[in-house]
């Protein structure tokens, strides 16, 4: 058993870069190459690799893609339980704002789902729900303007999605290059892994535990 009280995570404040991309979004989703991958924290405490995550970001808004491999059954996904489902979480804050535990009108959650949508519940879904405890609520953002695709895997899935600026609250790379930013892989069968935070942390609802996307141009 290990002596360390917290995880090496919680101890600094960790930030990646995020890649501009001039095309973020096509006929075939987020073609966000390796180089778009974000690091996985989770190794810093002896963890296993964290999944594969992309982030790209444009002056229209930011893409993401994850892939996750290694399931034997289908995801789990309810247009009807949302915040339950399978899927990618994101939690973006356009301030980078890390001396604050409650969220405000920058912080954003968004739920992003492979399948569940749909009449016949087999397409992605995609949905921005409020933050438990926000002092402020982001404006209010129509789910129909994230543009969201999903393909089968042998063994997994991929989901790709582009979150248009109009979608975050202060979003503005010129003056706010920064992006406090936090992601969970939710999933029944494989668990859930997040980017910087262990689960027994709040980070669902406070922003002091999010890192940071430095948005890089050139």
């Amino acid at each position: 058993m290990s002596d360390q009280l917290l995880p090496s995570t919680f101890l600094f404040r960790f930030s990646a870069p995020c890649l501009y991309c001039p095309a973020p979004w096509g006929k075939e989703g987020a073609a966000l190459g390796e180089e778009f991958r974000l690091p996985s924290l989770t190794t810093l405490d002896g963890g296993p690799e964290g999944p594969d995550v992309r982030a790209a970001w444009h002056e229209s808004g930011l893409a993401v893609s994850v892939r996750v491999t290694g399931k034997r059954q289908p995801p789990w996904c309810r247009d009807n339980r949302i915040d339950e489902s399978d899927g990618l979480r994101l939690w973006i804050d356009t301030r980078d704002t890390h001396n604050i535990h409650r969220a405000g009108r920058f912080c954003h959650w968004f739920v992003l789902l492979p399948t569940g949508g749909g009449h016949r519940l087999n397409e992605p879904l995609a949905a921005m729900l409020p933050i438990n405890r926000a002092r402020e609520l982001p404006r209010p953002v129509r789910t129909e303007t994230i543009r969201i695709q999903s393909r089968k895997l042998p063994d997994g899935y991929q989901l790709d999605a582009f979150i248009p600026s109009t979608a975050l609250t202060g979003f503005d790379p010129v003056e706010h290059p920064r992006l406090g930013f936090m992601y969970a892989v939710v999933d029944r069968e494989l668990g859930n892994r997040t980017w910087c935070s262990s689960p027994e942390f709040p980070y669902s609802e406070d922003p002091s535990l999010w890192a940071t996307l430095e948005l890089v141009k050139g």
